[in-house]
């Protein structure tokens, strides 16, 4: 651990204070281009310039993809596994804060090494914690974006649920989450009241702040959608009436099939642990085939969608497998994958002028994979290099 502390350290001391020529031979722009022979000028941690390849480099990625570094929309960066191999999502009674606090940066850090600079954790306080200390350097790990806490039925009154997306504001939320409707193991009927959603959505907006919903069914993702609400989390039952309209009000979409996926084949560190029953097991791996097909009906709408996870214990560090199941299980195509987790992701949070694209004046976050994933989709999971504003955190070789 402490050597590979160290490794960290020096990686990410490359390129600060001095201009870097990134040498490339295969490019993935973000946005839907190949470029080849080009080389990428970083200068104070942004892309000041993209051009062919003839200067003598600082990084040579030649035989290599590179692409923008990947991110991902909805992640529980503080769930995890305690030493007995069952589910923790922070302090508890069987495992202390410093354990939680731990087991939140190896995933942050783990993250980071698969390829994923940015991430979007929605629901923990401990995430403000560790999104400020990987924007400071301190940690490694993704830029994190949160939103501290979630809002559910239960979060009380319109009144009540305004006054804490107030409180989330001030606290430093970069979003709002709501619960709209009960998880896919529990039926994903509706649970929360139009009038809450409409105050959660209603005063995010005022608040100048994002509001992402989990819905898995009709009813309650169309008053989410009708409220002003920013991306709808989940989807599983929707219908094509609900995609549409997604469609013509530019809401995003984030399906999710790792997630599910993660949680069979990781059924005995879950079972019994809340929701976690047999009988909601069983409703996850029904619900797989209908992601599949509720992600190739929103694709056929034109809906946005964006590259998500929902990223729990066990699935930290894996999150490109997103990509893969998206290509074999919905259909989509590799281009149309990868720009799910880059320009379209970075679109949905508001900060496609920063990130998501290889392109003069953003920051210099680079992903490299050994093959290339418009060829073999799963070269997603052979990440050799990984930079974040001009940070080198991990290089061929090590």
């Amino acid at each position: 651990m402490f050597r590979t502390g160290i490794a960290l350290l020096f990686l990410a001391a490359l390129g600060i204070g001095q201009p870097m020529i990134v040498k490339t031979s295969t490019l993935i722009d973000g946005k839907g281009h190949v470029l080849t022979s080009k080389e990428i000028v970083i200068e104070g941690g942004r892309i000041t310039g993209i051009a062919d390849a003839t200067h003598r480099p600082t990084l040579d990625l030649s035989g290599y993809t590179v692409m923008p570094g990947w991110i991902d929309t909805h992640v529980h960066i503080t769930w995890y596994f305690n030493k007995d191999g069952r589910l923790e999502t922070g302090p508890s009674r069987t495992s202390t804060a410093q354990q939680a606090w731990w087991a939140a940066v190896a995933n942050a850090s783990a993250t980071l090494m698969g390829g994923f600079t940015t991430v979007q954790s929605v629901g923990a306080q401990l995430d403000g914690q560790i999104r400020d200390l990987t924007a400071s350097g301190v940690l490694p790990g993704p830029r994190i974006l949160t939103s501290l806490v979630q809002i559910t039925e239960r979060s009380g009154t319109p009144e009540q649920i305004r006054a804490t997306v107030q409180k989330e504001k001030k606290d430093g939320a970069d979003l709002v989450k709501l619960f709209a409707t009960a998880s896919i193991r529990d039926g994903g009927k509706m649970t929360a009241t139009v009038e809450q959603i409409n105050a959660a959505c209603g005063e995010a907006k005022a608040q100048g702040l994002r509001t992402i919903v989990h819905a898995h069914a009709t009813e309650g993702a169309r008053a989410s959608i009708l409220a002003g609400c920013t991306s709808i989390e989940h989807g599983t039952f929707l219908d094509d009436d609900t995609l549409r309209l997604m469609a013509e009000r530019g809401v995003y979409f984030d399906p999710n099939f790792l997630v599910l996926h993660n949680y069979l084949d990781n059924k005995p560190k879950f079972l019994g642990i809340g929701n976690y029953t047999e009988e909601g097991f069983a409703a996850m791996e029904k619900g797989l085939p209908l992601v599949a097909d509720v992600y190739k009906r929103a694709r056929k709408a034109n809906v946005k969608i964006v590259l998500g996870t929902d990223a729990v214990a066990g699935a930290h560090g894996h999150n490109a497998e997103e990509f893969i199941y998206r290509v074999k299980d919905g259909g989509d195509s590799p281009m149309d994958a990868l720009i799910s987790g880059t320009s379209m992701a970075a679109e949905s949070l508001g900060m496609a002028d920063r990130i998501g694209s290889i392109a003069e004046g953003l920051e210099a976050d680079l992903v490299a994979v050994q093959g290339n994933p418009l060829d073999d989709i799963t070269a997603v999971r052979r990440v050799v290099f990984v930079m974040k504003q001009g940070r080198v955190y991990r290089s061929p070789g090590n």
